[in-house]
């Protein structure tokens, strides 16, 4: 079923769709992070202001120089050490859609410890956008009964993984890192 559910999955991503997922935090709404036109879909799904940069997921640090210029040498031990999901905010974003970066140059990565969105992103090979299952200014979902039922029919594509499990998941913890290695907690 995973293995079906992924490359369903994968199908929607390659021709610019919109996913609604379970990751490793709250369920998400998501996209290639390297489409433009996908990312300004979930913009206008979401009603989110579009001068706001997007979190996007990774399964693999070693990924992390292809998407951010530089990487901080203390950023791999944060996320080797950290005890629950980390998104660190880079400088210096690069090779992601111009609407996914904030307006400073930066941009949200979180490696992500869920099998499904991990190996989503291996056989994927690009980033994916990770913004929480709501309107904006609305409550993100603890769980897949928490979502608005308008947003199914928003999306492209529901991913059938997780939807009967009633674990009450938290947003991540989120990390402005510099790249001199400083840094500053945003959400613990």
């Amino acid at each position: 079923m995973l293995k079906d559910e992924i490359n369903k999955t994968l199908e929607v991503l390659k021709t610019g769709g919109i996913i609604l997922y379970p990751t490793d935090t709250v369920w998400a709404i998501g996209c290639d992070a390297t489409n433009n036109l996908a990312v300004d879909k979930i913009i206008a799904l979401k009603k989110r202001a579009s001068n706001k940069g997007f979190i996007v997921l990774l399964d693999s640090d070693n990924k992390l120089q292809g998407y951010v210029n530089p990487v901080p040498e203390i950023a791999y031990d944060l996320i080797e050490y950290a005890e629950n999901p980390l998104t660190i905010i880079y400088s210096g974003a690069k090779n992601l859609a111009a609407n996914v970066i904030a307006p400073d140059g930066s941009v949200g990565i979180r490696i992500v410890k869920h099998d499904f969105c991990s190996q989503l992103i291996q056989r994927f090979r690009k980033p994916i956008v990770s913004t929480s299952a709501n309107i904006s200014g609305h409550v993100w979902p603890k769980n897949f009964i928490d979502i608005n039922p308008e947003l199914f029919e928003l999306v492209d594509y529901v991913v059938n993984i997780d939807q009967n499990s009633m674990e009450e998941k938290l947003p991540s913890t989120i990390m402005k890192l510099e790249a001199d290695g400083r840094f500053m907690f945003l959400r613990k």
